[in-house]
């Protein structure tokens, strides 16, 4: 009988507020949520990775029309973002960082920081969307290539594109809404969570060695950052040329 009571005391589960019944122990359940999240972010590497590769190839085909098209997006503004984003992955890594020496108060200014920067983020692409709206390169019916046939009527110091190269520069403006809608939306999906985890850390839940959800988190908000360090070059950058 004492030898059974042993065995049952050994296979007994301890349950704490956030310890869920089907895992042995609470590393357990922290080791199979951070395999989760790195499972779900291969997922989203191959997803994006299939926008890459659509960018690259279609960037190969019509240089001409993608090189003019990318001149129409602000580095000023994109540089701006990148600084942003790096901002609020740094309070990001702070804020891990809280949660593991247990500083609570402190958890809960990282994660107000991060927030922060991420809308200023998407206030900023906001802006370059109303642009484009105003500009008539929103991909469909109203799409104008005006400005690539005949730029000197618009006050655009550019050589001209020929029409049917021209309309190619659709492709580039829908991929750039495809890759940073994307990219917005998983922004959008982070600064709800961030608002949920926010709550949960001013009511003390992260701080008594439970961190397991702001640390998956971390890896996803960083995730979010480093396409951004990929869409920023890919983007602004590698198609332009010196103006004529």
């Amino acid at each position: 009988m004492p030898h059974e009571t042993a065995v049952h005391e050994e296979h007994a589960h301890v349950f704490v507020p956030q310890h869920r019944h089907h895992f042995e122990t609470e590393e357990q359940q922290r080791e199979a949520g951070s395999f989760g999240m790195w499972l779900f972010l291969l997922t989203e590497i191959m997803f994006f990775g299939g926008l890459f590769f659509a960018y690259l190839l279609y960037r190969n085909w019509y240089y001409p029309a993608f090189a003019v098209a990318s001149v129409q997006l602000s580095v000023r503004l994109g540089a701006f973002n990148t600084v942003m984003l790096i901002s609020s992955g740094f309070f990001m890594a702070l804020g891990v960082w809280a949660a593991e020496v247990r500083k609570r108060e402190l958890l809960v200014w990282m994660l107000v920081l991060t927030t922060f920067f991420g809308c200023v983020f998407l206030g900023v692409k906001y802006v370059e969307y109303k642009e484009k709206w105003e500009h008539h390169h929103i991909p469909g019916a109203s799409f104008s290539v005006a400005e690539f046939v005949n730029p000197a009527a618009y006050g655009i110091d550019e050589k001209p594109l020929m029409p049917d190269m021209a309309k190619h520069t659709e492709i580039f403006f829908f991929l750039y809404f495809a890759m940073t809608g994307m990219h917005a939306l998983h922004m959008i999906i982070g600064i709800v969570l961030l608002g949920w985890l926010t709550w949960r850390a001013h009511r003390g839940e992260f701080s008594a060695g439970y961190v397991a959800p702001i640390e998956n988190f971390g890896l996803y908000w960083h995730f979010v950052d480093i396409v951004w360090l990929f869409l920023f070059p890919l983007l602004y950058l590698i198609n332009r040329h010196l103006v004529h």
